[in-house]
């Protein structure tokens, strides 16, 4: 797989935040009077949806997954592969991919464990493959997976992985983001496993395992004595769950938490007076959206979706509601990737919004909300309720559109149920989205946009089908020749771009507010900032 490093350095406080961190004003041993020694407490706005990598859809499971599993290969903090159970990245210098592309070859190493002492082999990773594909297994997207031919396991910590062509996705399968490999001695008795007590109480392979959930509240994590990289530092994680964004910042300023990793917009300014705490910057692959669902029967006609976008003042949305601090999109490829398009923003005319909805076929009616053929216009928006600023940002998408002649509702959703299985999103249950989505280093982003991952095969969640997209999008994660890629997904987004299956809004500049006597967090530009978990400590 053809992988650039992406240079998103993390930045030291800008001027806003020149005073960042402050002395404390007593110490203990030279710490901080409020630090529990070998005791994390992240803060965190939401829990995980499900704990088996399989089923789960939000960012929660994957910090939670970055600590309970060991992946074939990770991704460093600036996107690079490194290897996690493999004994290194496959390449085709050191042979482990093919001159054609097509066969990939996986060495694992031979000392890993399951929490439960059983070894880890090349069988529990072909568990999960057969796992992925069992009809009986609502697996939340066979992304990547339906690029592989045929999988052969020479030996117990060795897999050759055949692709039914070059396949770019191929070293993602192995990373998080993807699946790991699940404990086959524990999960081969279940004809399925959508409904099992591990979704919630899992067998660890990662440097730490699950000793609580309390859901709603809390989780608490212990070091696994059994990983292969050696026991942890960390004598336990907190993982406080916080829904409200003002007071997952006053216990960063009351020092209940050490770590608040995506400070909210409405409260950067004042990280500079927290006392005892480091601020750090990066630009990381989080993109906000309004997403549409294209095969609801009110917004398939694109001229709707069209007219959505131009009728709202998004720069002034992210001016006002969000600060500022995050960087407009105007597509769903990192901006600092090679692959980035270049693609205009959508108008602010409302003026030519109302003739697009004329041309619809869209008419007031008495009340003033557009009809066409005794039907109103009537559209729900829903984000998640963790967050005060996407709320308030509903409210104004709202007023803009109702000037327009739209009725516009908001019906939103604790984050684990709008990203769920059988939540709105997945079932197709919903008209627009406001949510942050997700991207790894390449920017194959077929399985955000291709028919063939319409729920339930995978993530489409816009619904989106349309021939030359899905066209553009095989080319693309079919070849490993860079300058053909950028070129077709110049072409696929120019195509979203006129499709407009989502508005993209922005890409997010992440603040992180963290105690100053934690050890080797390095926040990650991509996926998940546990990816070094084993190497906390404070």
């Amino acid at each position: 797989m053809n992988v650039v490093r992406l240079s998103v350095a993390i930045a030291l406080c800008g001027a806003i935040l020149s005073a960042c961190s402050k002395p404390e004003t007593a110490s203990t041993g030279g710490r901080n009077p409020w630090t529990q020694p070998h005791v994390l407490r992240l803060g965190e706005p939401d829990e995980p949806d499900s704990l088996n990598p399989l089923f789960a859809n939000n960012a929660a499971a994957d910090l939670a997954f970055g600590m309970l599993y060991s992946y074939l290969l990770r991704y460093d903090d600036e996107g690079n592969y490194i290897p996690d159970l493999a004994t290194e990245v496959p390449t085709i210098a050191n042979g482990g991919i093919s001159k054609d592309n097509l066969t990939v070859t996986v060495h694992l190493r031979k000392d890993a464990k399951w929490a439960d002492g059983a070894p880890l082999t090349a069988d529990d990773w072909m568990f999960t493959y057969h796992a992925v594909f069992n009809k009986n297994n609502n697996t939340r997207s066979q992304y990547g997976w339906d690029k592989i031919a045929s999988v052969d396991e020479p030996d117990k910590y060795t897999i050759v992985i055949h692709l039914k062509e070059p396949a770019v996705a191929v070293l993602g399968l192995m990373a998080p983001g993807s699946y790991p490999p699940l404990p086959a001695h524990l999960l081969a008795k279940y004809p399925n496993l959508n409904k099992i007590p591990f979704n919630s109480k899992p067998l660890s392979s990662g440097p730490y395992v699950l000793t609580a959930w309390n859901h709603g509240a809390s989780l608490e994590f212990a070091p696994n004595p059994l990983y292969f990289r050696g026991r942890p530092k960390l004598a336990k994680i907190v993982w406080k769950e916080i829904p409200d964004t003002n007071t997952l910042f006053t216990q960063l300023k009351t020092h209940e938490i050490d770590v608040y990793s995506d400070v909210s917009e409405s409260t950067i300014a004042q990280l500079k007076d927290v006392t005892g705490i480091n601020v750090s910057k990066r630009l990381i692959a989080y993109w906000r959206r309004l997403q549409f669902n294209t095969n609801s029967p009110l917004l398939r006609d694109v001229r709707v979706r069209r007219a959505i976008a131009e009728a709202v003042d998004w720069p002034n949305i992210n001016a006002k509601i969000y600060h500022g601090y995050n960087e407009l999109a105007t597509s769903d490829v990192f901006p600092e990737s090679w692959a980035a398009p270049t693609i205009p923003r959508y108008p602010y005319d409302v003026d030519d919004a109302k003739k697009l909805l004329a041309a619809a076929g869209w008419t007031p009616g008495a009340d003033g909300v557009l009809q066409k053929n005794g039907t109103k216009l009537h559209l729900q928006i829903s984000t998640g309720t963790n967050k005060l600023e996407n709320q308030q940002a509903e409210v104004v998408i709202q007023q803009q559109l109702k000037a327009l002649g739209m009725d516009i509702e908001i019906k939103n959703y604790p984050v684990s149920l709008l990203f769920a299985q059988n939540g709105p999103l997945y079932t197709g249950h919903y008209d627009m989205e406001w949510t942050v989505a997700t991207n790894g280093p390449d920017p194959d982003n077929s399985g955000n946009w291709a028919s063939r991952f319409i729920p339930p095969k995978g993530a489409n969640t816009a619904w989106l089908n349309d021939p030359i997209v899905d066209r553009t999008a095989m080319a693309a994660s079919s070849t490993f020749d860079q300058a053909k890629r950028k070129a077709l997904y110049q072409q696929e987004e120019e195509r979203i771009h006129a499709l407009v299956p989502a508005v993209f809004f922005y890409w997010e500049n992440s603040y992180l507010g963290i105690n100053t006597d934690v050890k080797n967090y390095k926040p990650a530009a991509f996926i998940l900032d546990s990816w070094n978990s084993w190497e906390w400590d404070i």
